[in-house]
């Protein structure tokens, strides 16, 4: 009798120690899969080819003008965001070595709801969009035209310009840019009386304004206007990519704007991917997220990878391998780097 008690004994000790070194490891495990962290994990988003096809909808459509049979990819590359992560998830993620974890509040500022940073996003992906389409334009030298956006209530031009008013000439000079509409006005002083010709509902007039003083240069004149440059025809192109945001698809789709209407070749039948913002001008700007826009490209098989000047440095450190990069500062200099590749020539690389 007194065997069998010591051997409840030791039996009903081991289930405690059991127990209690399984309930810290239960615990924690419900604390890890429950609570969320104050980090979002940055990786790879989806790739989409510029030249191809979505739902059954070119991404980029171009209407108006005759349009070549493209081959290849120049695909444009996007970073997705994982939130309201738990701690086995954030952890996981890190580790995978495809993923970065960074503080919530670089991306979902404190103040703004989730609702307003995706339609901030939103939004800069239509505005890169419209500079894709002017970029194209102003490199294939097709016309565009500067029409009034806004003009301001307490400004020398409120009572004679309207918006909606196309600018054809200011103080004599030609108006094809916004850049335009700022070089003439600010080579005349304040005071003077500058003729404007402008086109209201189709009809062209002529109007005469006195400038007021630029608010920031008080040596040069203004017009109190807020200018837009628009396409004029004939070409017309849709973009055909929803759920998408951020600018950084600008560069890719003035690259397949402009193989359409050209060559269809620009890739000459390789996988090509990139990403940058772009200005009218052609300038392109750097982006966030290059390492896993790298990592995106790499795996849907591109092996050419266009990277805005600005973030060479840090591309180059991260490069996946057999990824081919190509320094780009402009869009002539992304179309020429992609005529050297095509010729077996050298082009600017990031290192």
């Amino acid at each position: 009798m007194a065997l069998m008690t010591s051997t409840l004994g030791r039996v009903n000790r081991r289930i405690v120690t059991l127990l209690a070194a399984l309930i810290p490891i239960l615990a924690l495990g419900v604390v890890g899969s429950v609570v969320t962290v104050p980090f979002v994990a940055l990786g790879p988003g989806p790739t989409f080819n510029t030249l191809g096809e979505v739902d059954g909808k070119q991404v980029v459509d171009v209407q108006g003008v005759p349009v070549k049979s493209t081959s290849g990819n120049l695909n444009m590359t996007t970073v997705s965001v994982r939130d309201r992560l738990n701690i086995f998830e954030a952890i996981g993620l890190w580790i995978d070595g495809q993923h970065g974890l960074v503080p919530r509040a670089e991306v979902y500022p404190p103040g703004q709801s989730r609702d307003d940073v995706d339609k901030s996003n939103q939004q800069q992906f239509k505005d890169s969009e419209d500079s894709a389409e002017l970029a194209a334009l102003n490199y294939l030298k097709l016309p565009t035209a500067v029409v009034l956006a806004n003009v301001a209530d307490d400004g020398p031009a409120k009572d004679v310009l309207r918006k909606g008013d196309e600018l054809v000439t200011v103080d004599g000079k030609p108006i094809a840019t916004t850049k335009d509409v700022v070089a003439a006005v600010s080579a005349a002083k304040p005071g003077t009386a500058v003729p404007v010709v402008l086109r209201r509902d189709g009809v062209e007039q002529t109007a005469e304004i006195t400038l007021g003083a630029r608010p920031d240069d008080s040596s040069k004149g203004y017009l109190g206007i807020t200018p837009d440059e628009v396409n004029k025809g004939p070409l017309k192109v849709d973009f055909n990519l929803g759920d998408i945001g951020g600018p950084s698809a600008g560069l890719m789709f003035t690259l397949a704007l402009i193989d359409k209407v050209t060559t269809g070749d620009l890739s000459n039948n390789k996988f090509v991917a990139g990403t940058g913002t772009i200005d009218p001008d052609g300038k392109v700007g750097p982006i966030g997220g290059i390492q896993y826009k790298m990592i995106a490209a790499r795996d849907a098989g591109a092996v050419t990878f266009m990277v805005p000047a600005a973030n060479c440095n840090e591309a180059a450190q991260r490069t996946p391998d057999g990824l081919r990069l190509v320094k780009v500062e402009n869009l002539a200099g992304a179309v020429q780097s992609l005529e050297d590749l095509k010729a077996g020539k050298d082009v600017p690389s990031c290192g």
